[in-house]
């Protein structure tokens, strides 16, 4: 059986050539639309790599992430756009011919979906004016964790027992945030310790000043501060206020428990006791002992 191959050649010619429809006067042919995802394919190839290139150039020249994240989303953005127009221009359909249509999607879609599109207005606004950057700690309402990163719809926060979590963008636009490190890494921490009444106060200040600069989580500016509280019930309250350079609420405590273990073995080389609670019970009347 012999194959005419010019004559399959010309009938896939005039099967690519049919006429689907006709937009403004001009012809869509089976042909085009079947070549669309080829280009959208080629796009988005190209797409990744232009991104992956400008983000590697941009990270050995040791440039902030929240700038190349914020780059990265804007050259996804002008990718796509050159690609609609690019399958457009090749199809040659004028964009106008889309205007009544694309008018009418874009009044359905704002109804439909205001939320995704508020998310979308407030993750731009996030990156653009970085309220809140990659890396930063935050404490969203009763969730604490590290940003680890900010797409278009939601923020991606790790939390502080290793949990991920999803926060839409305009809930941190709108609600009240604590960034630890919005401006700075520098955090206070305090201990308090109460010693016995009769325990020399002046040294006990001294001890406390000592366990604390000896730790090398604390800054020497500010100087920490130590002060005498209190009278308490059962104790002589002291608190001492130090700085500490810290991404995260894990370095406060792991900076106050070092000086409260080196407290410890200060008051016990000085012989100066911790104080617990006492109480001193009086018994009024006469105690009657049964001897049988």
């Amino acid at each position: 059986m012999t194959i005419d191959f010019k004559l399959a050649l010309a009938q896939l010619t005039e099967l690519l050539n049919y006429q689907v429809v006709k937009v403004s006067g001009q012809a869509i042919t089976l042909g085009d639309i079947l070549f669309i995802p080829v280009l959208i394919f080629i796009g988005l190839l190209l797409t990744k790599w232009l991104t992956k290139f400008i983000s590697k150039r941009l990270t050995k020249q040791n440039t902030d992430p929240n700038a190349i994240h914020l780059i990265q989303r804007i050259v996804y953005v002008l990718s796509i756009t050159v690609i609609i127009i690019s399958i457009l221009d090749f199809m040659n359909v004028p964009i106008a011919a889309f205007a009544f249509l694309s008018g009418a999607i874009a009044i359905g879609f704002g109804f439909g979906a205001q939320n995704i599109i508020n998310n979308f207005i407030s993750g731009w606004i996030l990156m653009w004016e970085r309220p809140i950057r990659i890396g930063d700690f935050l404490e969203v309402e009763s969730t604490k964790g590290l940003v680890e990163e900010i797409n278009t719809r939601s923020t991606r926060i790790k939390r502080v027992d290793g949990v991920h979590l999803l926060i839409p963008n305009s809930k941190l636009l709108e609600n009240t945030v604590v960034n630890w490190t919005l401006v700075d890494p520098y955090v206070r921490c305090s201990v308090t310790v109460g010693v016995a009444y009769g325990s020399p106060a002046k040294k006990v200040a001294e001890l406390i000043m000592q366990a604390t600069i000896e730790q090398e989580e604390t800054l020497a500016h500010p100087k920490p501060v130590v002060t005498f509280d209190d009278f308490g019930d059962s104790a002589l309250i002291f608190q001492v206020t130090f700085w500490i350079s810290s991404q995260a609420e894990s370095g406060l405590r792991v900076a106050k428990s070092k000086v409260r273990f080196r407290l410890d073995e200060l008051f016990a080389e000085h012989k100066i006791v911790v104080a617990f609670p006492q109480r001193d019970i009086h018994l009024d009347g006469s105690l009657t002992i049964n001897k049988n």
